[in-house]
């Protein structure tokens, strides 16, 4: 006896319907995602034991002493010290030094023993008027024979 095969269908994956579920997938998650962006201030520091970055010609450089007191020097290497350490003065005193030029490399010199909150006051001010170009100074630490 013999049979009679029936003829296949050929199957077909439809990639249309998938791709549209793919892309309904990825706008999805492209809508559900938060991006957050946290206000950074992008500090480059050197190391102790590093080369000596070379002298600008403009650039402004904050003092902070072992007891918080700040202190700017500008373009004409004259120290301003300033009145108080409060975060307002200090931003004021950096807008009238800079003249708005905002991308004049920013210098932060601190005494080793200064207190953390004047090192972050001056960063927080610094970021407040715009300066993108924060370096902290150190020093060589001495040969030993």
């Amino acid at each position: 006896m013999r049979f009679q095969r029936k003829k296949r269908q050929s199957v077909d994956i439809t990639l249309i319907s998938m791709i549209d579920v793919l892309f309904v997938l990825l706008l999805f998650f492209m809508v559900s995602t938060t991006f957050n962006r946290n206000t950074e201030v992008k500090i480059k520091l050197p190391e102790a034991n590093g080369a000596e970055a070379g002298s600008h010609p403009k650039m402004i450089t904050l003092s902070i002493d072992a007891n918080g007191a700040y202190t700017l020097t500008g373009e004409d290497n004259t120290a301003h010290p300033l009145t108080d350490s409060n975060i307002e003065t200090l931003k004021q005193a950096l807008r009238n030094l800079s003249a708005n030029k905002t991308d004049t490399p920013f210098i932060i010199n601190a005494d080793g023993k200064t207190p953390h909150q004047a090192v972050i006051t001056a960063l927080e001010a610094a970021s407040n008027e715009g300066f993108t170009q924060i370096t902290f100074a150190a020093q060589k630490p001495p040969v030993q024979p």
